[in-house]
């Protein structure tokens, strides 16, 4: 981008596009979606509670991978769930920056920490088909050295 006007135009430009994202009834719920699995998915430690969102939140045939694997089905998901509390008890999700959404598609940055002590951060990557999540990658961005 040659001149400091062409650069304003094309910021101005795609800040127009997200703002008209946003307004469409799918990203709002591709949004919600996101943020509720980090809090009443992969933050709660109620086994019961966890399992109902998984089931209101992700398709059956879902897949969730990160660093320790691959997951297929809401069971072995709740099951990586699970012993991520069990390996790290105490640790909360916190949103770092608003939900970046595109077509069925969206990704949330987030740390996971005890408050007060550094945290790891990194960032959820989505997929929905028919108002779930289908897939989710996770990347670390920043893992302590003391875990």
């Amino acid at each position: 981008m040659g001149t400091l006007a062409d650069q304003r135009r094309f910021i101005a430009t795609n800040r127009n596009r997200n703002e008209n994202r946003s307004e469409r009834a799918v990203p709002d719920t591709i949004e919600t979606l996101i943020k509720r699995n980090l809090h009443e998915v992969f933050g709660e430690r109620d086994a019961r509670k966890r399992r109902e969102a998984i089931t209101q939140l992700w398709t059956e045939d879902c897949v969730f991978i990160d660093h320790s694997g691959k997951s297929h089905g809401r069971d072995e998901l709740d099951r990586a769930v699970a012993v991520l509390h069990q390996r790290l008890p105490g640790y909360v999700f916190s949103e770092l920056r608003p939900v970046d959404l595109l077509h069925e598609s969206g990704r949330l940055a987030w740390s996971y920490g005890r408050p007060g002590q550094e945290t790891i951060k990194g960032v959820d990557v989505v997929l929905v088909r028919d108002g779930r999540i289908s897939l989710m990658l996770t990347f670390l961005d920043e893992v302590p050295a003391k875990l």
